[in-house]
């Protein structure tokens, strides 16, 4: 079996530890990891926003080591400007409209094209990387691997809130990436050639200039061999990370094992994915998701437990056991977003959420 390469992004908010609203790092923490973090720290659009991301891992136990060792460096780098680093998909209660754009002409070209839906899109994901042989490879998985992407976003669900009001949604995060072009539940496509044609024809008509403006929930990466998950909420604990970055490598292998011995995962319409995706978003892990081969709502939890089930004969080859059985921690203890909501429910104020985010963002560093 080849080895399965690993690369985790994360996106953390820079908050102000006497108002807990979102400030802007002006770069400040990006310049001050250049020295021991290199192009492992980076600004995105908006000022408030830090992402740093691992170098290429080897095995789940690396990758760990990475997150971890990343989420010290930044917090440290933050102590250093008064900011502290919290992990959330949205920031309970500060407004989009009050933070400022980071100047970059890459991010002058967006926030030009997609006007407010850019202005607006002041959430905080969690992408994993994971290394694959070619990219023939690379459209099989994409194709096969859609359909756990509700599963992974339910566990992954941790922004219920959005700027001051309880959205009704454990993944609120999702409905507002949503207004950006070419995201959500990709389709399916014959080959990599097919896929190369689609992201020509792109290129070609002036929608895009390149294949990273191309958004979805999963995707082949356009320079690198990888598939790409990015349907993920940033999770609070750096545990809850690593153990979904390992159900995703997990999921690749089994995928690719299977393959091997002519086995196919059935592939499910893009419509009835998206359907889950929603269910997910709304519910988290309280919800019901529909299992497609039985072709019946089935409780979010009893799938997931399916799910590991259906990696456990790849995990121990990977390494990444313990990992994985993590996930058996984040369905008792709920989601990011269901314990947001229970602070909320406990205290009547969303300072206090601001301030269980920020202590949890450290959990276990």
């Amino acid at each position: 079996m080849p080895v399965f390469t690993l690369g985790i992004e994360e996106e953390f908010q820079t908050i102000d530890p006497e108002t807990r609203e979102l400030r802007s790092h002006l770069s400040q923490i990006v310049e001050g990891g250049r020295v021991t973090l290199h192009e492992q720290v980076k600004a995105e659009m908006h000022q408030a926003v830090v992402e740093v991301g691992t170098n290429i891992c080897h095995n789940i136990s690396e990758a760990r080591t990475e997150v971890f060792h990343l989420r010290r460096q930044v917090m440290e780098l933050a102590d250093k400007q008064n900011l502290k680093i919290g992990a959330a998909g949205t920031h309970p209660f500060s407004r989009w409209q009050d933070q400022p754009i980071t100047p970059d002409v890459r991010y002058d070209k967006i926030v030009e094209e997609l006007q407010e839906a850019a202005r607006s899109n002041l959430v905080f994901g969690m992408h994993v990387h994971v290394g694959i042989e070619n990219r023939e490879i690379g459209v099989y998985m994409m194709n096969t691997l859609r359909y756990f992407l509700p599963h992974l976003f339910a566990l992954s669900t941790n922004s219920p809130f959005w700027e001051g009001r309880e959205t009704g949604y454990k993944s609120f995060r999702t409905k507002v990436f949503e207004r950006f072009p070419r995201t959500g539940i990709p389709g399916y496509f014959h080959s990599a050639s097919d896929y190369d044609e689609f992201l020509q024809l792109l290129i070609k008509t002036g929608c895009i200039d390149n294949g990273k403006k191309i958004w979805w929930d999963i995707r082949l990466h356009p320079f690198f061999d990888t598939i790409e998950y990015r349907i993920c909420d940033m999770m609070m604990r750096a545990d809850e990370t690593v153990a979904v970055a390992a159900v995703m490598q997990a999921l690749v292998a089994k995928i690719y094992k299977l393959k091997s011995q002519n086995l196919n995962f059935r592939i499910y319409r893009s419509a009835l994915i998206k359907e889950n995706k929603w269910r997910a978003a709304r519910y988290g892990l309280d919800g019901r998701m529909i299992d497609f081969g039985k072709q019946e709502e089935v409780p979010t939890r009893q799938l997931i437990l399916e799910l590991l089930d259906f990696i456990d004969d790849v995990v121990d080859d990977l390494g990444s056991r313990h990992e994985v059985e993590y996930v058996l921690k984040m369905l008792e203890m709920g989601t990011g977003a269901d314990r947001q909501l229970q602070v909320f429910r406990e205290t009547g104020d969303l300072s206090k959420v601001v301030d269980y985010i920020l202590a949890e963002t450290a959990h276990g560093l």
